[in-house]
């Protein structure tokens, strides 16, 4: 059975902005369940001090001085694994979003976020989610919609080309190919350079690259 201490999430704060840190500290203090383990005004502070007591969650800002946020989540995340780190910054470009969630990062929150609400979000967080604002989620999704690789690109093969190509896949060459298909050698010469043409390549190797790349077989 979970005791009152156990399901107390440990939040701790990495925010040059003295007044905001003082002020998120006092919000977790004096919220039911939370409690803030650490209220840190750099990275270069918060990196050594922060294994006296690892937070269930940190909360960081991303334009501090000297290392920035996000320098500092990959370096925290490295040495603790478990801990759940959630970006709390003024920033909501692309650059910044995706780097932050390649750093580790399991949710991207705006600091216009009202408190009651950023709470919300830690809770979240703590039980597996990924919090985000609204304009930061729009902007993943879009994100994430322009650098997703096309399902299967159709080159416009014949089944009898895409046939031949599998089997190169499979490490099949052209000798081998011909006798698996029961046609001459000159005949998978023919079809193979149909399949280069329409691939854009220049050789066996490319051509299997290219299929593996675009899920053509």
């Amino acid at each position: 059975m979970e005791t009152a201490a156990q399901s107390i999430i440990k939040t701790a704060l990495v925010e040059d902005m003295r007044d905001i840190r003082e002020g998120l500290a006092t919000l977790i203090n004096f919220t039911d369940g939370f409690s803030c383990t650490g209220s840190y005004r750099s990275m270069e502070e918060a990196i050594p001090r922060i294994r006296h007591q690892t937070p269930d969650v940190l909360l960081s800002d991303i334009g501090l001085p000297g290392m920035n946020g996000i320098d500092g989540i990959r370096i925290l995340k490295d040495l603790y694994p478990q801990m759940t780190v959630l970006m709390l910054t003024v920033y909501d470009d692309d650059d910044r979003i995706f780097d932050a969630i390649c750093a580790g990062a399991s949710g991207y929150l705006l600091k216009r976020t009202p408190p009651a609400k950023l709470l919300e979000n830690i809770r979240e967080a703590v039980s597996g989610g990924a919090p985000m604002s609204p304009e930061v989620a729009m902007r993943v999704i879009k994100l994430f919609r322009e650098v997703r690789p096309p399902e299967r690109v159709d080159y416009d093969l014949t089944p009898h080309e895409t046939r031949l190509l599998k089997l190169l896949v499979e490490g099949h060459n052209y000798t081998t190919a011909a006798e698996e298909l029961k046609v001459s050698y000159n005949t998978i010469k023919f079809h193979m350079r149909h399949i280069y043409e329409k691939l854009q390549v220049h050789s066996k190797s490319e051509a299997v690259a290219k299929a593996l790349q675009n899920r053509i077989v």
